[in-house]
C-alpha cells in the first residue's frame, strides 16, 4: 500500500494492527500520533471531537472502566484505493472485566462481552475520519444497569461531557466519498431503505431463513420473525423520522461471502411506541452501522448497531 508502512499486509490488517496497539498494547498516546492525524475527527453518538486528544481521552475513559479489554477484529470491510484514501467498516468483538470505578458505576468485577464496530478513513498511515458506534445496551446490562436510568443518572449527576452528536454539530471532514457501487452494497442498502418505508415483506423475500442476526443489547437471534421485531420496534419508535445511507460498500474476496456495509442515521421525533417505550416527542438522532454477508438464500448474517444509552441520553434531557 502506498503510503502506508509496508509491515502492513493489507488495509484490514493495518486497522486490526492500529486498534490492537493503542488498545491491548497501551500505547495510548505514541501510537496514537503514530497511527491518527493530528487533526482528526471523531465522530459517536456521544458527541463529536477533534485532535488526538480525544481519540486518548475514549480510550482512556474505557480502559479505566476494562484495563483487560481484549478485542478481537472479526472482520473489515473496506473500499477506496491507497492514492485517494480507504475507508474501512470495522467489525469488533471485546471482552473485557469491570475492574474500575467509573462511568458505568463502582467496579464489580463482571465479565461482558460486546461489539463496537467504527468507519475509519485512513491516507499515507493515517487515520483523519471516524465514525464509531459502541454497544452500550450489552455493556450496561451485562453490568446490572437499565439504559434508561443510566442515562437519567449521567443527567442528574454531573451532566455529561459533550452534547450527544447530531446534524447540526458536524463538521465537514477530509473524506467526502459516499462508498463503492458494488451491487452487494446496493442490494444491503435497498433492503434498509425498504425497511424503513415499512415494506416489511423485504425480510422474508430477501434474507434467509435461517438468518443469524447481531443486534443492539448484545442480541444474538437467528430467523426472520427476530429480524422483523428489531427493525420494526426501531422504526416504530421513530415513525416520522427521516432514514438517510451515508455510506454503503460491497465487497467480494476469495473465500468469503459476498458482504456489504452501510452507515445510517435515523433523525427525528420520538413519537411512537416501540424500542424505546412511550412516546415522548423528544428529538433524537440515531447512528447506526450495519454489516451484512450473503448467501445462496439470500441475506445470511446481519450485525446492527447503534448506541441505547446516547439516545435515551437525548429523549431524558429533552423530555426531564
Amino acid at each position: 500500500m502506498q503510503g502506508f508502512d509496508p509491515k502492513f499486509r493489507d488495509f484490514p490488517d493495518y486497522l486490526f494492527t492500529s486498534t490492537r496497539e493503542i488498545w491491548e498494547r497501551r500505547g495510548l498516546m505514541s501510537r496514537i500520533q503514530e497511527y491518527y492525524h493530528p487533526d482528526v475527527t471523531m465522530r459517536t453518538p456521544r458527541g463529536i471531537g477533534f485532535g488526538v486528544q480525544a481519540v486518548a481521552d475514549l480510550a482512556m475513559e474505557c480502559l479505566v472502566a476494562f484495563p483487560d479489554r481484549a478485542m478481537l477484529g472479526e472482520d473489515v470491510i473496506w473500499s477506496g484505493t491507497d492514492r485517494i484514501g480507504m475507508l474501512g467498516s470495522q467489525r469488533i468483538l471485546s471482552d473485557a472485566t469491570h475492574r474500575g470505578s467509573g462511568p458505568y458505576g463502582p467496579a464489580n468485577a463482571t465479565t461482558v462481552r460486546f461489539r463496537e464496530m467504527a468507519d475509519r478513513y485512513a491516507k499515507n498511515n493515517h487515520i483523519s475520519e471516524e465514525w464509531r458506534v459502541m454497544d452500550s445496551g450489552a455493556i450496561l446490562r451485562q453490568l446490572g444497569l437499565d439504559p434508561q436510568n443510566w442515562a437519567r443518572d449521567q443527567l442528574t449527576g454531573s451532566g455529561p461531557k459533550s452534547e450527544p452528536f447530531r446534524p447540526e454539530l458536524d463538521e465537514v471532514g477530509p473524506y467526502t466519498g459516499a462508498g463503492n457501487a458494488n451491487q452487494w452494497g446496493a442490494a444491503f442498502g435497498t433492503i434498509l431503505e425498504q425497511i424503513m418505508m415499512g415494506e416489511l415483506s423485504v425480510i422474508p423475500e430477501q434474507y434467509d431463513r435461517a438468518c443469524q442476526m447481531s443486534y443492539p443489547g448484545g442480541k444474538e437471534v437467528h430467523g426472520w420473525a427476530a429480524a422483523d421485531s428489531f427493525w420494526l420496534g426501531l422504526r416504530a419508535a421513530f415513525p416520522s423520522a427521516e432514514f438517510i445511507i451515508h455510506h454503503r460498500i460491497g465487497m467480494e474476496e476469495t473465500l468469503m461471502p459476498p458482504r456489504a456495509a452501510v452507515r445510517w442515521s435515523l433523525t427525528g421525533r420520538h413519537d411512537g411506541w416501540g424500542a424505546f417505550g412511550k412516546p415522548t416527542g423528544a428529538h433524537v438522532h440515531v447512528m447506526g452501522i450495519s454489516h451484512a454477508e450473503f448467501g445462496p438464500w439470500g441475506l445470511r448474517r446481519e450485525w446492527t448497531l447503534l448506541d441505547e444509552a446516547a439516545v435515551w441520553l437525548q429523549i431524558v434531557k429533552e423530555t426531564g
